[in-house]
């Protein structure tokens, strides 16, 4: 049949698969059934090799091309980590190895003016302890307590404290005895991993208790204060100064920490030191104090105040509270402050031996750690009579020779509202009769003064509104004084602007917003709202006395560095001037001498009493301030200024004691004891020359000297 199956060629492909039908009957073939399929092979499937064409070269360069891509990515990373990232690569495997640890530099001095030293460094012994050897030695923890006296828990929170580097050993006890010192040498190989260590800390060759205000503390950092200071270099286990000099000029007492880099191992124990890097020594700073006078300064207002409290005041009958108090003697020429005490204080020590929170909380409570000099705000009461008197002498408003009849209670002209508010009596409700401007600050009348605040107010189409204040700011006092301590508080001089301000902040600690004309008879003698610190009104009489500069009030004299060589001398800041001729000047000083010298002076009687020198050779003048508080449980605060010698003007000595009583009483003293102090021992020039040295291993060397007048 054609076409058929029977027509293929027998030697074709398909040949093979397909055949008779009489070869799949079930007759035909041994042991199959007829209708099972042939098994198929893989020759059946796949083609003959020689059917097919030979390409294994296609193969190699699949094979070949894969593994050059692995080559070629091989060399790139190596490329990017060994050149590209070379220097990122070393840091980062550095920093998994070297560790760099801190060495704490030594603080400079803080030296008075004639090179005694008012803090400075003694090396203590301090016993320390691996990290990584305690955790390889357990028992040793047990050992060194038994040793020291301390326990195993204590020393184990020193370990664990993160203040510390972890790559050095931790401080176990600090001040150690030297027989403890002494076995641990003996017996090294009993205390593995245990070092004992030379280290700084800060003494205080006169006592904790001098100038402690003034010279400040030195504390551990904070984060709030590493974060203060990027780029300084300080660590967590770092000491700053808190507060005071040590504060003010730590960039210079601080020095420059040094380093040691430290390689460890995969489990962190340190392996060696591979470089140290030396600390250098803070420079040392210079102060205008003078240590005598300073300590004599503390001594006479601790005695004071703590007297004042078990002496009833004679007009009241009460006990003065005399909560707090503060002292500054200034060289009126410069500004230099020659002493500053504050009270209550404490002791400098304390923070080096440890102190406990009881004690931390209790010196917190009386406020031991405010400088009063610089952060009391006072009422000022009659002290504020320079001012208005200045005000009254550059306007003419009332000539100095003009006399008013002080009769004790001065009425206000043209006032009818409630009486209690149109009166105004003097401290002394029997009235100083008739005086002058002289007469007036001598015997401290307030009659005159009230006399003198109505009349600028009824006059302010002429003079404007504050004709006092102005004079006030001139004299700085609602100003910042800018010394050089830190925290400094300014002060505020009554006034129409400062009261809607007040009430503006606090309506109701100051619910007044009007200003009336008995409002600025209060302020023309200090009472009001107005309220300065012990510093800015010592200042404001310094500027007096020398004729009219007022100068920045200057703690620091230089900054010196450990070989004794001046890096900074610090010459007197001029802020500002108050006109002053002798037709202002003189009757004001007048009445000022008459304070002191006068029989009928208001400080006649403390003066005469204490002080063991002439005042015809050495004459002083002052003024006494007996300022209320309001209430009739509280004692007034008392102040009194004083400046000498008033033909050549060199000091001004200043006390305030907060609830006193009365100026004369309280205050007066302090500065007729501290004149009797510089009479006898009088404050020479600073000396710059042949300081101690700081000891150091490695010393700040510097070259030229700076000379300026701001910080």
């Amino acid at each position: 049949m054609k076409g058929s199956w029977r027509d293929r060629p027998s030697g074709t492909r398909f040949s093979r698969l397909w055949r008779p039908w009489t070869s799949l009957h079930p007759f035909r073939g041994k042991g199959r059934s007829i209708n099972e399929p042939k098994p198929v092979g893989i020759r059946d499937l796949v083609a003959a090799p020689s059917d097919v064409k030979l390409r294994p070269e296609r193969r190699w360069y699949v094979i070949g091309g894969f593994f050059l891509l692995l080559f070629l990515l091989l060399v790139a990373r190596l490329y990017v980590l060994q050149i590209k990232d070379h220097n990122q690569s070393v840091a980062q495997v550095d920093s998994l190895s070297l560790h760099v640890a801190t060495i704490p530099a030594s603080r400079g001095l803080i030296l008075d003016r004639n090179g005694t030293p008012l803090v400075n460094n003694v090396t203590t012994v301090e016993i320390r302890l691996s990290r990584a050897e305690a955790t390889l030695n357990p028992k040793i923890e047990g050992t060194l307590a038994s040793l020291t006296g301390q326990s195993v828990n204590q020393i184990a929170s020193d370990l664990a404290n993160q203040a510390y580097s972890p790559y050095q050993p931790a401080p176990i006890l600090a001040n150690a005895p030297a027989n403890i010192v002494e076995f641990i040498k003996l017996h090294a190989s009993e205390f593995p991993g245990v070092s004992v260590l030379d280290v700084s800390q800060r003494s205080y060759p006169l006592g904790g208790n001098v100038g402690s205000q003034v010279l400040g503390y030195v504390g551990p950092i904070t984060s709030n204060e590493i974060k203060a200071h990027p780029g300084a270099g300080y660590q967590t286990d770092s000491t700053i100064g808190q507060s005071g000099i040590e504060s003010f000029y730590e960039q210079y007492l601080r020095g420059h920490d040094g380093t040691s880099t430290i390689e460890v191992n995969a489990n962190g124990s340190v392996l060696g030191t591979l470089h140290t890097t030396q600390p250098r020594v803070g420079d040392s700073v210079v102060l205008n104090i003078d240590a005598g006078l300073q300590k004599a300064l503390d001594g006479i207002l601790k005695s004071d105040v703590l007297h004042d409290r078990t002496v009833p005041d004679p007009r009241s009958g009460l006990l003065p509270a005399a909560i707090n108090g503060a002292a500054v003697v200034m060289d009126v020429n410069n500004g230099a402050v020659l002493a500053m005490s504050s009270y209550p204080s404490y002791n400098l020590s304390s923070f080096v031996n440890g102190l406990s929170d009881a004690q931390f909380h209790h010196l917190l409570a009386v406020g031991a750690f405010n400088n009063y000099a610089i952060q009391g705000l006072y009422t000022p009461g009659s002290t504020f009579k320079l001012i208005t008197a200045t005000a009254d002498m550059q306007t003419g408003i009332l000539s100095p020779n003009v006399l008013i009849d002080d009769t004790g209670q001065f009425k206000v002209p043209g006032c009818h509202s409630n009486p209690k508010g149109c009166v105004f009596h003097d401290d002394e409700t029997t009235g100083n009769g008739y005086v002058n401007l002289p007469l007036a600050l001598t015997k401290s009348s307030d009659y005159y003064f009230y006399n003198l605040g109505y009349l600028f107010w009824s006059q302010q189409a002429k003079y404007g509104q504050t004709p006092i204040q102005n004079v006030a700011h001139e004299y700085g006092l609602d100003q910042y004084t800018n010394i050089d301590l830190p925290n400094e508080v300014v002060g505020r001089v009554d006034s129409p602007q400062v009261r809607k301000a007040l009430h503006a902040a606090a309506p109701k600690a100051f619910p007044y917003v009007s200003w009336y004309t008995g409002d600025n008879i209060e302020m023309a003698f200090g009472q009001g709202t107005t309220a300065l610190t012990p510093i800015a009104l010592a200042n404001a009489y310094a500027t007096f006395a020398n004729g009219g500069t007022r100068y920045a009030p200057e703690v620091a004299a230089a900054i010196i560095n450990a070989h004794g060589k001046t890096v900074i001398h610090y010459g007197p800041r001029v802020l500002g001037h108050v006109s002053l001729p002798p037709r202002v000047r003189n009757p004001i000083l007048a009445g000022l001498e008459g304070v002191v010298m006068s029989p009928e002076g208001t400080a006649y009687a403390p003066f005469h009493s204490i002080i063991n020198f002439s005042l015809t050779s050495f004459p002083i003048a002052g003024k006494t301030g007996t300022a209320s508080n309001g209430g009739v449980s509280k004692e007034p605060n008392s102040w009194f200024v004083g400046f000498g010698p008033t033909t050549h003007p060199k000091y001004v000595v200043l006390c305030v004691i907060e609830e006193g009583g009365y100026g004369a009483d309280a205050a007066a003293p302090v500065v007729a004891e501290t004149f009797n102090y510089l009479v006898a021992h009088p404050i020479g020039p600073v000396k710059l020359k042949g300081q101690l040295s700081t000891p150091t291993t490695t010393t700040t060397s510097t070259s030229s000297t700076t000379t300026t007048t701001h910080k």
